[in-house]
């Protein structure tokens, strides 16, 4: 088996990976905190990549701000956010499922950013992404206590924040990005990151780290796995032109997320979880959807 059939699914599969390691990590350091070593070790490691490959930097000074900024909402905002709502109790396979509803999100905003005129189906998919969503959380939701939900209101919260910030920094990426080498944007996308979470890691955190062989692991993995490998396999994929079959695996992370939230850390299965993924998952599918041309 080459690695052209695999690469999309392997991406796929280390991209939902990102939801496990964050639980898995929160035992062991605050999240911010881990988060604030995690860019500041990829900036190193990528440092050294783009030095050793002589990767070119951006030749203006628009081109590193565009890079960082973007790296804010990408990396800053959209995982500090899912990172901390995990923390504060929100399920991984939840959370993984409000993730998903990012190309929904995008969809949304498009007309009125681009003026791109909805089509019924994507219509039809927006409706059925928020109407999945909700199938999937509001029976937990109900069984709560009055004071229980409202302290579980803001977590969930600060969880469909990070996926609007991922949205609009996607967004950005696409209409300042176009050009330059990936492994320099990545770069400096990490130093932007960085720039805001430790300010926030010092301010809201104890910045508590427990150097325990789990706390290495995450950190291992989140840097090497999630930082480093995932970016190269992505780097692949555009050279070989095979972005758009990832993309269409896509739809895979939440139910990926919820197998392995239930075998890793034993996360109950339910099923308004079953029936509100597959509703999600048909939604995106139809948002993403491109419109035949006609013959």
């Amino acid at each position: 088996m080459t690695l052209d059939r695999i690469a999309p699914a392997l991406f796929v599969l280390l991209w939902s990976t990102g939801w496990i390691v964050a639980k898995y990590a929160a035992p062991h350091a605050d999240p911010l905190t881990f988060l604030s070593l995690r860019y500041a070790l990829a900036i190193a490691v990528f440092g050294v990549i783009v030095l050793a490959t002589g990767a070119l930097w951006p030749t203006t000074r628009s081109g590193w701000a565009h890079a960082i900024v973007s790296g804010v909402f990408l990396h800053g905002i959209y995982l500090g956010g899912v990172w901390w709502a995990i923390s504060h109790g929100v399920p991984s396979s939840i959370s993984g499922l409000i993730a998903a509803l990012q190309p929904i999100m995008t969809a949304m905003v498009a007309p009125v950013l681009v003026g791109e005129r909805l089509t019924q189906g994507q219509r039809l998919g927006i409706l059925l992404g928020f109407v999945g969503l909700a199938i999937a959380i509001l029976p937990g939701l109900l069984r709560l206590e009055a004071a229980v939900l409202s302290a579980a209101l803001l977590p969930l919260a600060v969880n469909v924040v990070s996926m609007i910030s991922v949205t609009g920094g996607t967004l950005y990426q696409k209409r300042f990005l176009q050009e330059g080498d990936l492994r320099a944007i990545a770069t400096l996308q990490y130093l932007g990151a960085f720039a805001v979470t430790l300010p926030m890691a010092w301010l809201i955190e104890p910045m508590r780290i427990d150097w325990t062989l789990e706390f290495i692991l995450a950190m291992a993995w989140s840097v090497f796995g999630l930082s480093l490998v995932s970016i190269a396999l992505l780097l692949y994929l555009i050279r070989r032109g095979q972005v758009s079959r990832a993309a269409s695996l896509i739809y895979l992370v939440p139910p990926t997320v919820a197998v392995q939230s239930w075998a890793f850390f034993g996360e109950e299965i339910t099923l308004p979880l079953i029936v509100g993924t597959v509703i999600v998952v048909v939604g995106v599918w139809l948002t993403n959807r491109k419109p035949r041309l006609p013959a």
